[in-house]
């Protein structure tokens, strides 16, 4: 129940694992789509799968959720839960349409929650489906999705390993029968703890990103490199080589965020001081404007400057913008009165606010064409496989901005080039 970037994958996976999946989302467009071919969200290696589902028979994507639901020994709750601009989340958006499922489940039926919903959610739901069908055996399960955008098959269908949070012993054979094409490695504990697990997970990688990159910043200022810094930490056993200890851009999208807004407001709502979580949002917010200072620093005046932006969508390998540091970032340069011209493999049509002073070209070498600087924000492989030589002579000015340094030893490296990456400045 719910059919956008973990709805897709969650029913495609579980096909391809040897479940009957019975896909629905209320959004008519989405389901047509889906039942033509057509994903509302790019993943690499997701339309082959969805293909060979529905060829199969295995997965079928419907508009008609009532149907299924009697029949159906898994109800698996995966919509996106939806935040605000301030990232937050309106979960009362998935409670409601949880509950509306109650009269409609069978009696024996597994209701799985892999939303992003505040702890306490699971707890109350199922009560609340006691009380309305109290000759029946329902149960819950709370099990916090662990996917990323770009990986997800591969995360899904290979996971080191998958929180369960359980109201009791019963509910275990199910959760495990679900997850045996994939994983025995299961993690079991509370309602409570499941939920509180994820929020935690993405708070502390909220924490490390926005720690890494105030360090970066200091690193500019003082003349060392954060890269290098970034080595050492990895190198030390307490830290280790996947910390999210890499210097670049503010973390978007809401997917981190989400937790660390329903952390503020839990500890608020039992007065509880959380000064650590109010400073991750505030550190992260001020650093979001991290290029845009690079540009007013260095292209002066604004007004009127050609601005060269690569990449559009949230991360590479999807289609979504929500949330996107590039849009607010060209969103910004309109304000400031610059000429913007953009480039994404993947968007065919730019979102409402951005048609007026932004154009959105069929190249990316178009792009760069008499621009003043060039930004890089997001890190499609194809822009490693231009030639640097021939960016820099489109360019009106060889300036480069790219916060990931994801163009570092190619671009960044050329002769002539003034370049910035966080936590680094290499001049001309």
């Amino acid at each position: 129940m719910g059919l956008w970037h973990l709805g897709v994958v969650t029913a495609a996976c579980a096909a391809a694992g040897g479940h009957r999946v019975y896909a629905y989302d209320e959004e008519a467009s989405v389901v047509h789509g889906l039942q033509h071919g057509e994903l509302p969200v790019a993943e690499p290696g997701l339309a082959e799968l969805v293909r060979a589902g529905v060829a199969s028979g295995s997965l079928s994507f419907h508009e008609d959720l009532r149907a299924a639901l009697t029949s159906a020994e898994v109800l698996w709750v995966t919509y996106d839960t939806p935040v605000d601009e301030h990232d937050r989340a309106d979960a009362a958006w998935v409670e409601q349409r949880i509950c509306g499922c109650f009269s409609s489940l069978g009696t024996q039926t597994l209701v799985v929650i892999s939303s992003q919903l505040p702890v306490g959610t699971t707890r109350r739901l199922a009560a609340a489906c006691a009380a309305e069908r109290t000759e029946a055996g329902i149960k819950f399960a709370y099990v916090p999705e662990n996917i990323r955008l770009g990986c997800a098959i591969e995360e899904f269908m290979h996971p080191e390993r998958v929180v369960a949070g359980v109201g009791g012993e019963a509910t275990r054979a199910q959760v495990r029968a679900l997850f045996a094409p994939f994983t025995e490695r299961l993690v079991w504990m509370s309602w409570e703890s499941a939920e509180m697990t994820k929020h935690a997970l993405n708070a502390f990688l909220a924490t490390s990103v926005a720690f890494t990159n105030e360090v970066a910043r200091i690193c500019e200022a003082v003349g060392a490199d954060a890269r290098e810094v970034e080595q050492g930490l990895r190198s030390d056993g307490r830290i280790g080589p996947r910390a999210y200890v890499r210097p670049g851009a503010a973390f978007a999208g809401g997917t981190l965020a989400r937790d660390v807004v329903f952390l503020q407001e839990i500890s608020a709502r039992y007065g509880l001081a959380a000064p650590l979580m109010q400073s991750v949002m505030v550190s992260n917010e001020l650093h979001r404007r991290w290029a845009a200072e690079c540009l007013a620093r260095c292209v002066q005046p604004l007004v009127g400057a050609r601005i060269a932006v690569w990449g559009l969508t949230y991360k590479p390998g999807t289609s979504t913008l929500r949330r996107s540091a590039a849009v607010e970032l060209c969103r910004w340069l309109q304000d400031q009165g610059a000429l913007v011209q953009v480039h994404d493999p993947i968007v065919r049509t730019l979102p409402d606010e951005l048609r007026n002073g932004v154009q959105l070209c069929e190249s990316a070498l178009d792009a760069v064409r008499g621009a003043d600087a060039l930004v890089i924000c997001t890190e499609w492989p194809e822009y490693r496989e231009i030639e640097p030589s021939v960016v820099l002579a489109a360019l009106a000015t060889p300036r480069v901005i790219d916060a990931n340094g994801f163009l570092d030893a190619t671009l960044g490296a050329a002769p002539g080039v003034v370049y910035y990456r966080v936590g680094f400045r290499r001049s001309a």
